[in-house]
């Protein structure tokens, strides 16, 4: 491809001398404005500037400069073409052969504290894009560059004469990439504006953009490849954008399950106050142990002893920075992950001893009813729900039973619910003091899941505190729980037979609480 006019517009100079360089040297014609063309005069190059060329001044604050005619006919019109070539001549249009076009700096400005939108206004590019979409549609003769990046291949391409159809054709593709991106940073800005007396309730198509963070080994199995991208727009990592600010200190590289596991140990640890020490341990994306401590050493060793077999190849989730006295005990078993938002120096020596621990450190999480879920179906579908940030406190449930529960039953109530919210349905979890005892969840039907829970409990089972993510739908739950001596039981309520499940319950002297509020979690 010849090229013997160029057009070049840019808000970044980075490079810019190269390039003119060498199109110079080649005898290439240089047409420039405004502050463009202002820099290559002051470097010494000879330009043409599209006043010139229009036989119109650039007005309106640069607003208005290249929306010509003699510009967008010299890119647009197509070479060969009878009819074209005859138009450009009676009006005197020459070819455009390359164009050099990088935007305003829309994305930098907004994401300065403090910009105003009249600031964000004015860093809106209108006929940059224009140019480059003018371009990219003719690229069979035109060659288009949308960022400085390309500068140093296109040079060595066109020293070497190799400038083709097809490269022209991946410039166009990028350019056509470039401006979308603009675009939807352009979208994504106003529609974050809080406009008064407007509603922000957005029922339009939504749309998610993804960016590449990492390839990954492999999926769920070896034979299976995977990656892990990041939203580029409001669809953010469990209520918040921890995976811009996660950190892996050291160990493997995080594999595909390992991604998924630690979702759900960091979104269950998340649920405990970061003031009490509380830990997770989290097996095949399932918790097998979960507790609380008057230190982090003692919880983990509560959650540890919840199910020792289980733990055995699975991710820690601490809620507090990891000290050596924890480190030390964590050290004693085989692990995959442990995430949490510190450790301390003595922590890490004792545990990066371990080459293949993956440790990561990662921010708590923030809590933000604005945020959704998004899982996808069948290969293009996506279901998109919010995220269940709900907590429930005493205050808001309800006692359906003669008997009440103590005060210290409540503390356990709540922690048992808390847990159970992050289990398979039906899920079932048996808590015995500050820590979980038995837990089940995945089964079809959920006198199964009190069934495992209560075998896994065992003796612990006596005195214990059992919750249900769903309603019990028959009274045989409670016989079960009675069986195994639970002292108390926690569920949502809202079977057309809670009647008789509370008259079970009443009978046994069973405390048992409403929370109205399901967690299935399928």
């Amino acid at each position: 491809m010849d090229i013997k006019r160029a057009l070049i517009s840019v808000s970044d100079k980075t490079g810019l001398k190269e390039l003119v360089e060498s199109l110079a040297t080649n005898g290439v014609e240089i047409i420039s404005s405004g502050g463009t063309a202002a820099y290559l005069q002051e470097h010494g190059y000879e330009i043409q500037s599209v006043e010139s060329i229009t036989d119109f001044p650039e007005m309106l604050s640069g607003r208005v400069k290249t929306l010509h005619p003699k510009i967008h006919g010299g890119i647009l019109y197509l070479r060969n073409n009878e009819k074209h070539e005859q138009e450009v001549e009676t009006h005197e249009i020459k070819p455009i052969d390359l164009v050099v076009v990088n935007l305003y700096p829309f994305e930098k400005t907004i994401a300065k504290d403090g910009v105003t939108l009249a600031e964000a206004i004015e860093q809106i590019d209108i006929g940059g894009p224009s140019l480059l979409r003018s371009a990219s549609k003719n690229y069979q003769s035109v060659i288009v560059l949308s960022s400085a990046s390309q500068y140093e291949q296109f040079i060595d391409d066109y020293k070497a004469r190799s400038l083709t159809v097809d490269k022209s054709l991946k410039y166009a593709q990028e350019a056509f990439k470039r401006t979308y991106l603009y675009d939807q940073a352009i979208h994504k800005y106003f529609e974050g504006l809080e406009i008064p007396n407007v509603s922000s309730e957005v029922t339009s198509d939504q749309e998610i953009r993804l960016k590449l963070k990492q390839k990954l080994r492999y999926g769920e199995n070896p034979h299976q490849k995977a990656s892990l991208f990041i939203a580029n727009n409001k669809v953010d990592f469990s209520g918040n954008n921890i995976l811009a600010s996660i950190e892996q200190l050291s160990g493997k590289e995080l594999s595909y399950n390992n991604w998924l596991d630690i979702e759900s140990a960091w979104s269950l640890i998340n649920e405990f106050e970061s003031e009490v020490p509380a830990c997770a341990i989290i097996k095949h994306n399932t918790p097998c142990g979960v507790a609380i401590g008057d230190t982090l050493e003692e919880a983990y060793d509560f959650a540890l002893e919840s199910d020792p077999i289980s733990a055995f190849g699975g991710i820690v989730a601490l809620n507090s920075e990891v000290n050596l006295q924890t480190a030390q005990k964590i050290s004693q078993i085989f692990l995959e992950v442990i995430i949490a938002p510190s450790f301390s120096e003595e922590s890490l020596t004792v545990l990066k001893q371990k080459k293949n621990l993956r440790l990561v450190k990662a921010p708590l999480l923030i809590k933000n009813d604005s945020f959704k879920q998004y899982k996808s179906i069948l290969g293009n579908g996506f279901l998109v729900q919010d995220f269940d940030n709900e907590l429930l406190n005493s205050d808001n449930m309800k006692v359906v039973t003669k008997e009440h529960p103590s005060k210290e039953d409540w503390l356990q109530l709540l922690f048992a619910f808390r847990v159970c919210k992050h289990v398979r349905s039906n899920a079932i979890v048996i808590v015995n003091g500050n820590r979980t005892v038995g837990i089940c969840g995945g089964q079809t039907n959920r006198v199964n899941s009190v069934k495992i829970a209560l075998e896994e409990a065992s003796d612990l089972a006596t005195n214990a505190i059992l919750a249900s993510d769903g309603f019990f739908p028959f009274a045989d739950n409670v016989d079960l729980a009675a069986q195994g001596r639970i002292k108390a039981i926690i569920q949502p309520g809202g079977s057309i037979r809670d009647e008789e499940v509370i008259e079970a319950a009443n009978k046994y002297k069973i405390p048992m609480v409403f929370t109205n509020m399901r967690h299935f979690k399928h």
